[in-house]
C-alpha cells in the first residue's frame, strides 16, 4: 500500500510540474466580469491545460445552493469545467474528470460522495475558500481571512493519511477538509 501512495504522489508531482509550465499568471482579485455564455466558457476552460479544456463539457454554477449545474456547452471528452464561483472573492474555476465531478455534485448538494475510483481536478487559476476544515462554510471564522489557494491539482476519492500529508495549506501538498467525506489532496503547481 505505501508503494502505491508513493507512486501516486510521484505521478501527481510530475503532472504538477507539467501543469505549472502551462499555467498563466492571473490576478487573484475579482473584477466585475460579464457573465455571458462566452465568458463562462473561457473562464471555465482557464482552469485546466488546453488539451483537456478545449473538449470539456462546461457547466454553470448552480443558480441556488443544492441546485443543478446547467450545461453551458456539451463536450466530447470525459472532463467537466465549471466557471468562477461568484460567492468567493477570487477567480476560482475548476475542471474535473468524471469521478471528481461526482465528488463535486455530492459536495454541492451536501450528499456523501460515492466514488468508484480516484478523481483528478485542476484549478490552475488558484482559488479561495473560507475554511480548510469546513466544506460548507460560507465565510471565514471570525478574525480569519479567506484562504488564497495557489494554482493546484486536486486528488479525490482516496483515503489520505495525515501522517503523510499535512493539513497546513502553506506546507506543499495538503489535505483540505480532512476527516470529512469531502477530504481531498491539494497539490500546488507553483
Amino acid at each position: 500500500m505505501p508503494s502505491k501512495r508513493i507512486l501516486l504522489l510521484t505521478m501527481l508531482l510530475m503532472l504538477a510540474a507539467v501543469v505549472a509550465a502551462q499555467t498563466k499568471t492571473t490576478s487573484s482579485k475579482k473584477s466585475a466580469p460579464a457573465k455571458s455564455k462566452q465568458w463562462k466558457i473561457q473562464n471555465a476552460m482557464s482552469a485546466a491545460p488546453a488539451a483537456i479544456a478545449k473538449e470539456a463539457t462546461i457547466v454553470d454554477q448552480p443558480a441556488r445552493e443544492g441546485g443543478e449545474m446547467a450545461t453551458v456547452r456539451k463536450g466530447s471528452n470525459k472532463w467537466t469545467c465549471i466557471p468562477d464561483d461568484p460567492s468567493t472573492p477570487v477567480n476560482d474555476p475548476m475542471c474535473l474528470d468524471q469521478n471528481a465531478m461526482e465528488w463535486a455534485k455530492a459536495w454541492k448538494t451536501h450528499a456523501d460522495p460515492k466514488l468508484s475510483s480516484p478523481g483528478i481536478g485542476y484549478m490552475l487559476q488558484g482559488g479561495g475558500s473560507p475554511s480548510n476544515t469546513d466544506p460548507f462554510a460560507k465565510s471565514p471564522p471570525e478574525g480569519k481571512k479567506w484562504m488564497q489557494e495557489p494554482p493546484h491539482l486536486m486528488l479525490f476519492g482516496t483515503k489520505l493519511d495525515t501522517k503523510v500529508y499535512s493539513t497546513d495549506p502553506h506546507s506543499g501538498p495538503w489535505i483540505m477538509w480532512a476527516g470529512t467525506p469531502y477530504e481531498h489532496l491539494m497539490v500546488p503547481v507553483k
